[in-house]
C-alpha cells in the first residue's frame, strides 16, 4: 500500500506543476504554450486558414495523415484526398506525420497552402542504439548489437518478457524450462549458446534495466521503450565480470515533452491446452497391456470378465464405471470406465485478462511518467485452480535541477501471486501419463475416485508463492561545460518471497459411502498433514560513476573518451520451517501443528567492483574504433586471484562512404565491415565462497541422545581451493551491415568465435579413503562458433505499407579440455560436441521368428537381452565383431555405439510479416528451430516400458507389431516392436536411430488482426487514437516429431548425465504442463 501511497503523490505533484503557467516570473510550466496577446485567447491572434495535400514520394496521396500545430491540441487529419484544412495562429509550426514516414515540420509564414511530400521512414543505419553507458548511432557500432523497438513488444498479449523476444534477436536463444507451460515458469535463454558446462559456474547473459541488474520478466512489456543485445565482448566488456556471455539492455518508458498523454490498453485472452497425447480407450487399452504381459511370459491384466464389463459400458449396455469387491470400488484392472484423463484434467479455454494505464507528459524542463499493470491468469487445470497474478506500478521523473544538473528517478513495484494445489508440485503430471482409462472419475455414489487423483488436487491443500520487487533508482547527470558529462547513479532493489504449502487429510468413499482417510503420496501417509513455509529476502545495491567528453572537428574526426567505476552488493538470507500434525486442518500454519518440527536457513552475500574506460573515434562514419578496458575485483576469490584485467577493441570500415564507391550508392548506400576481439572474466561460480571450508549444520539429527534428545551436529568441513580463480572468455566477432535501395533492404551478418578457458571442472577424482568431498577447480575449455543473420524488406505499395523481417542463428559447443583420461562418453571428454547423442543402428523389426534367428546367427545380442523373437529390434554391428554391445562405453572403445544425433537446437530462426491500409493492420510472427534431434523415452514414447505400473497407453501405441492371427488384426510394418512387461523390456528401447526423433519445428507463434479509427471520428470524443486487435499465439505447428510431445517442451533424455553436470538439459519426457494456444481480444486508446 505503501507503495501506491508514493505513486499518487507523485502524479498529484506532476499535475499540480502542470496547471502552472509561465507568467514571466520565474514560474515553469510542464506545458509548451503559445503566448497571447493582452485579453484576447488564441483562437483570435493572427489566424489564418493553412490549406494543403500530402503525397507521398510516389505522388500517391496518403489518407489519415495527421496534421498538428506543435505545442497545442490544434490538429486534423488528411481526407480521403489527402487534402487539409486549418485555422492555425501565425508563426506556428505544422507538424504532419503519418505511420511508416519521416515526420515534418513547417514553419507557417506567408503560405496559404501546402504541398508536403513524406519520406519513407526507412534509414535504419541512423537508428541510436543504447550501449553500455550511453548510446551510440548504428551508423557508428562496432560491436555485435541488435536492438528490438517497443512497437515489437507492446503489440504482442504475451504474459513476459521473454515470449514477446523468441525468435526476435538473432543469437538470443529461448527455450522452454523443464516445467513447461506453469504460469510462473519462466524460460531459459543464452545469447550465442551456452558458455560453460554447469560443472561449478553459469553463463547467464547479464539483464540490466535502466542500468540496473534485474529480472527482465518483472517488467511489464507495455512499459519497454526499447531493447538492446549487446552478444561480442567489444559491446558487452564495458559491464565486467557480470557480462561475459551478453548483456541484454531494457530502457522503459519515459515522459516526453508536450501535452499530458493517457493510455489505457487491455486484452482478454483465452487459453487451451496446445498438444496433450490421445489416450486408448479401454478397450484397446486392456488388449495392449494383455498383449505386453503375454510378451512378456506374465497372465493377463484383464481377465475376460473384465473385458466383457468394458465392453458391456462403452456400448452402454451398463452405466457404473466399476464394481465394488469387499466394500471397496474396483481400479486398474478390475474397473471398466472410458476415462480420458487428459480431457478430465485439462480445462478449455481458460480466461485471463490484463489491463495497463500510463500518464505521462512534461516540458524542456520536467517529464514524468506514471504507469500501472494488473495481470490475472487462470491456468488450464481444472481440479488445481492453478492462477498467476501480477501487480506493478512504475514511476519515472526527469528535471532539469539547474542549467547545468539533471535529475532521473525511477521507482518500480511489483508483485506475483502464484496459487496452485501443493500436490500439482509432486508427481502428477508423471502419474497423468500413466492413469488407466478404466478408472471412472467418479464412484456410482459420485464421489472421486482415489486413482482419479482430483481428491487430492482438490482437498489435499495449496501452494501460494507471493513475491514483491521494489526498485528505487536515481541518476544525475552534470554537463559542466559542452560536450562533458559526468554522471552519477545511486541503485536499490529489495526482493521479498513468501510461500506457504502444505498437506491436508483426504479421504474416499467405501461402497457404503463411508469416508476412509487416503494417503496423499508416497511420504505422506493416511492422515498425516503437514505445513510449511519458507521466506527469503534479497537486497541488491549498485552505483555507477562515470564521465564523458567527445569532440569534433571540423574536418570529420570524432573523438569520445569515457573513465568510470562500478560496484554492486547483493545480500541474501532466507529460512523456512516445517511441522506435521495439525491440530485443526481447516488452520494449517506453523503454530496449528504440534510434531516432526523442522527448521533452516542460509544468509550468504557477495560484491563485485570494476574500474572501465573505452575510447571511440570515427572519421565521417566511414571508419570507425573502440576500445574497452575493464579492471574487475570480486569477493568469491581469495586476495591474490580477486582482480583482473579484461580489455577489448573493434573496428569498422564502412565501405559505402568511400568515394570509389560512387554510383553503387544508388544501390547500396551502407555497407559497414566490422571486427572486434576481447577478453572478460567470468566470476559467476555457483559457490559463492569457494575458498571457505563449510560445515553442514542439522538441528537434532544426531545418531545418539544427549539428555533424552538428539544433538545438533555438523558435519566435518569440505576441502577447498585455494586456485579458484576466474574463467577467461575470449571471443572474436567479424561482422556486416547493409543497406540497400535506401534502406529498404537492411541486413547484418556476424560470425563468432568465443572460448571459455578455465572453467570450473569436476573435481579430481581421489580415493574414497580421504573421506570428504574434493573440491572443484578450473580444469576445462569449452569452444563456442556460429552465425547470425538478420533481414529486413520495408516498402509501400500505393496505400499499402508492409514489411518482411527474417532471423538466423546458429551456435554449437564443442569441449577441448576437460580431465576425462577414461575417455567415457557418459560425461563431457576433449573433442565432445555439447548435446552429443550415443546410440546404435537400428535395422529394423523381426517380422517372423526366423527371421531373427537368421539375424542372431550373424549377431550376437545377447548383451543387451534376451529371449529375441518376432517382433524385437534387429540391431547393427557396427565394428564387425559379431555382436552388439556397449564395449568399455569409451570414445575407441564404444562398441556397436556412436554418435547418431545431436540435441543441440540448430539454425534458430523466426519471420515477421506485416502490413498496414487505411487503419487496418495485419502481422504473423512464425519462430522455429532448423534442425534438432530429441532422444525420447519413458512411457510416453513407449508405452509399455518394462512394468504395468509405469506404462502408458496412447493412440499413437497401438501400431505396434502384431503377428498374423492376433486378435487385434496383423500389424507386421508396425512402427513400434511388441510391447513388453518384465526384467528383459528395456531390450527393444535402447538408444537407437530408428526411435531418434526430428526435433525441427515451425510454429506461428502469433497473427494479429487490428483497426484504428480514424482521428476525425474519436477527435469528437476527445480521444487521440483508438485501436481494436484480435491476435491468436501458438495456433499452428509443423513438425515431424512423435505426436504425443511438442517440440518445445521436450528436453530429450540424457541418458549419460548420471552426475547432474548438466542439470539444464534433464529429461522430462514430455511430462510436463503443456503450453497453450491462445485467442485474445484487445483495445488501445489514447487520450
Amino acid at each position: 500500500m505503501k507503495n501506491w501511497n508514493v505513486a499518487f503523490a507523485l502524479l498529484f505533484l506532476f499535475s499540480a506543476a502542470q496547471s502552472k503557467a509561465d507568467t514571466g516570473k520565474g514560474e515553469e510550466t510542464l506545458s509548451p504554450t503559445i503566448k497571447e496577446s493582452a485579453g484576447l485567447p488564441i483562437a483570435q491572434q493572427n489566424e489564418r486558414t493553412i490549406k494543403g495535400i500530402v503525397k507521398d514520394a510516389t505522388g500517391e496521396t496518403v489518407i489519415g495523415a495527421n496534421v498538428s500545430v506543435v505545442g497545442t491540441t490544434i490538429g486534423t487529419v488528411t481526407d480521403v484526398e489527402g487534402n487539409f484544412s486549418l485555422k492555425v495562429p501565425a508563426g506556428a509550426t505544422l507538424k504532419i506525420s503519418f505511420i511508416g514516414y519521416k515526420d515534418v515540420d513547417v514553419k507557417i509564414t506567408n503560405q496559404q497552402t501546402l504541398d508536403i511530400i513524406l519520406e519513407d521512414d526507412s534509414q535504419a543505419l541512423d537508428e541510436v542504439v543504447v550501449v553500455g553507458f550511453g548510446s551510440q548511432k548504428k551508423v557508428n557500432v562496432t560491436g555485435a548489437v541488435s536492438m528490438v523497438k517497443a512497437e515489437a513488444l507492446a503489440d504482442r498479449p504475451v504474459a513476459n518478457v521473454s515470449q514477446a523476444l523468441q525468435g526476435v534477436v538473432p543469437g538470443l536463444n529461448f527455450s522452454v524450462p523443464m516445467g513447461g507451460g506453469e504460469l510462473d515458469n519462466e524460460m531459459k535463454f543464452n545469447i550465442r549458446g551456452s558458455g560453460s558446462i554447469g560443472s561449478g559456474s553459469n553463463a547467464s547473459p547479464l539483464v540490466l534495466i535502466d542500468g540496473m541488474e534485474g529480472d527482465m520478466n518483472t517488467i511489464n512489456p507495455q512499459d519497454i521503450e526499447n531493447i538492446s543485445i549487446l552478444k561480442d565482448a567489444a559491446a558487452s566488456s564495458i559491464y565486467g565480470s557480470r557480462a561475459p556471455f551478453g548483456v541484454i539492455l531494457i530502457t522503459t518508458k519515459s515522459g516526453k515533452s508536450g501535452r499530458v498523454t493517457i493510455n489505457y490498453n487491455n486484452n482478454i485472452r483465452f487459453s487451451d491446452p496446445l498438444k496433450v497425447p490421445e489416450m486408448m480407450n479401454s478397450y484397446d487399452f486392456a488388449r495392449y497391456f494383455n498383449a505386453a504381459a503375454a510378451n512378456g511370459g506374465q497372465q493377463a491384466v484383464f481377465n475376460q470378465e473384465a473385458l466383457d464389463r468394458i465392453v458391456a459400458y462403452q456400448k452402454g449396455e451398463i452405466t457404473a464405471g466399476t464394481v465394488a469387491n469387499n466394500g471397496n470400488w474396483q481400479e486398474y484392472g478390475g474397473a471398466n470406465a472410458n476415462t480420458d484423463w487428459f480431457g478430465e484434467h485439462y480445462r478449455h479455454w481458460s480466461p485471463s485478462h490484463e489491463h495497463n494505464i500510463s500518464v505521462s507528459g512534461g516540458n524542456e524542463k520536467v517529464n514524468y511518467m506514471v504507469s500501472g499493470n494488473f495481470m490475472d491468469q487462470r491456468g488450464m487445470l481444472k481440479h488445481s485452480d492453478d492462477s498467476y497474478k501480477r501487480f506493478s506500478l512504475n514511476a519515472k521523473l526527469g528535471a532539469e535541477i539547474t542549467k547545468y544538473i539533471r535529475m532521473n528517478y525511477t521507482s518500480r513495484w511489483v508483485r506475483n501471486d502464484y496459487d496452485k494445489s501443493y500436490y500439482q508440485t509432486g508427481l502428477f503430471f508423471h502419474n497423468l501419463a500413466r492413469r488407466w482409462p478404466t478408472i471412472p472419475v467418479t464412484d456410482p455414489n459420485g464421489h472421486y475416485m482415489p486413482g482419479s487423483e482430483i481428491i487430492q488436487l482438490e482437498d489435499g491443500g495449496r501452494d501460494n508463492k507471493s513475491t514483491d520487487y521494489l526498485t528505487q533508482q536515481m541518476q544525475l547527470v552534470i554537463e559542466p561545460i559542452k560536450n562533458w558529462k559526468i554522471t552519477a547513479e545511486g541503485n536499490f532493489r529489495t526482493e521479498n518471497m513468501n510461500r506457504e504449502y502444505g498437506v491436508l487429510p483426504v479421504y474416499n468413499y467405501n461402497e457404503k459411502n463411508e469416508p476412509q482417510l487416503m494417503k496423499f503420496d508416497e511420504s505422506h501417509g493416511p492422515g498425516i498433514t503437514e505445513f510449511n513455509k519458507s521466506t527469503n529476502k534479497r537486497n541488491y545495491f549498485t552505483m555507477n560513476f562515470f564521465t564523458d567528453y567527445f569532440y569534433q572537428t571540423e574536418n570529420g574526426h570524432y573523438f569520445k573518451g569515457m573513465v568510470g567505476f562500478n560496484a554492486e552488493l547483493n545480500k541474501f538470507n532466507s529460512m523456512w520451517g516445517s511441522r506435521q500434525g495439525l491440530i485443526s486442518p481447516t488452520v494449517p500454519y506453523l503454530t496449528t501443528a504440534t510434531t516432526n518440527m523442522k527448521n533452516g536457513g542460509e544468509k550468504n552475500e557477495w560484491s563485485t567492483a570494476g574500474f572501465f574506460g573505452r575510447l571511440n573515434y570515427n572519421y565521417k562514419e566511414r571508419y570507425m574504433a573502440e576500445v574497452n578496458m575493464r579492471y574487475d575485483g570480486t569477493s568469491r576469490f581469495l586476495d591474490d586471484q580477486r582482480w583482473g584485467f579484461f580489455p577489448s577493441f573493434s573496428v569498422g570500415w564502412n565501405i559505402a562512404r568511400e568515394d570509389f564507391w560512387g554510383n553503387w550508392s544508388d544501390y547500396v548506400n551502407e555497407f559497414k565491415l566490422r571486427g572486434s576481439w576481447g577478453e572478460l572474466g567470468n566470476q559467476n561460480t555457483t559457490d559463492i565462497y569457494p575458498f571457505f571450508p563449510s560445515m553442514d549444520i542439522g538441528a537434532g539429527n544426531g545418531d545418539w541422545l544427549v539428555n533424552g534428545a538428539q544433538p545438533t551436529t555438523a558435519k566435518m568441513p569440505g576441502l577447498v581451493s585455494s586456485l579458484m580463480t576466474w574463467e577467461t572468455v575470449r571471443s572474436w566477432n567479424i561482422g556486416l551491415d547493409f543497406g540497400a535501395l535506401n534502406n529498404r533492404l537492411t541486413g547484418s551478418f556476424d560470425y563468432f568465435k568465443r572460448q571459455t578457458l578455465d572453467m570450473v571442472g569436476p573435481a579430481p577424482e581421489l580415493p574414497v579413503t580421504l573421506g570428504a568431498d574434493v573440491p572443484k577447480i578450473n580444469n576445462a575449455d569449452m569452444e563456442s562458433y556460429g552465425f547470425d543473420l538478420e533481414l529486413s524488406w520495408r516498402d509501400r505499395i500505393g496505400k499499402v505499407s508492409y514489411g518482411v523481417k527474417a532471423i538466423m542463428s546458429d551456435a554449437r559447443q564443442k569441449i577441448t579440455r576437460y580431465p576425462n583420461e577414461t575417455m567415457k562418453y557418459s560425461t563431457w571428454y576433449a573433442g565432445k560436441m555439447d548435446g552429443e547423442i550415443w546410440g546404435f543402428k537400428t535395422i529394423g523389426i523381426a517380422k517372423t521368428q526366423e527371421e531373427m534367428d537368421a539375424h542372431l546367427a550373424k549377431v550376437d545380442q545377447s548383451a543387451l537381452g534376451k529371449n529375441w523373437g518376432a517382433g524385437d529390434i534387429m540391431y547393427a554391428d557396427i565394428n564387425g565383431d559379431g555382436k552388439v554391445d556397449e564395449g568399455a562405453g569409451q570414445v575407441g572403445d564404444s562398441g556397436d555405439k556412436k554418435v547418431i544425433g545431436n540435441n543441440t537446437p540448430r539454425y534458430n530462426y523466426g519471420i515477421t510479416l506485416d502490413a498496414s491500409w487505411n487503419g487496418f493492420d495485419i502481422s504473423a510472427f512464425f519462430q522455429g528451430v532448423g534442425k534438432r534431434d530429441v532422444e525420447v523415452g519413458g512411457p510416453y514414447f513407449w508405452g509399455a516400458v518394462g512394468g504395468m505400473w509405469q506404462s502408458a497407453g496412447f493412440v499413437d501405441h497401438l501400431d505396434y507389431f502384431r503377428p498374423e492371427g492376433d486378435e487385434m488384426g496383423a500389424n507386421l510394418d508396425a512402427y513400434y516392436p511388441r510391447p513388453l512387461f518384465g526384467n528383459d523390456a528395456t531390450r527393444n528401447q535402447k538408444t537407437q536411430t530408428g526411435y531418434l526423433q526430428n526435433g525441427a519445428y515451425i510454429r506461428m507463434k502469433n497473427i494479429q488482426l487490428g483497426y484504428t479509427f480514424p482521428k476525425q471520428w474519436i477527435s469528437k470524443i476527445g480521444l487521440q487514437s483508438f485501436r481494436v486487435y484480435i491476435s491468436g499465439d501458438n495456433l499452428f505447428t509443423i513438425t515431424k516429431m512423435a505426436k504425443m510431445f511438442d517440440p518445445e517442451t521436450v528436453s530429450g533424455r540424457t541418458w549419460w548425465d548420471t552426475n547432474n553436470t548438466e542439470p539444464d538439459n534433464l529429461d522430462n519426457n514430455g511430462k510436463v504442463y503443456p503450453l497453450s494456444k491462445v485467442i485474445s481480444f484487445g483495445i488501445n486508446v489514447n487520450f
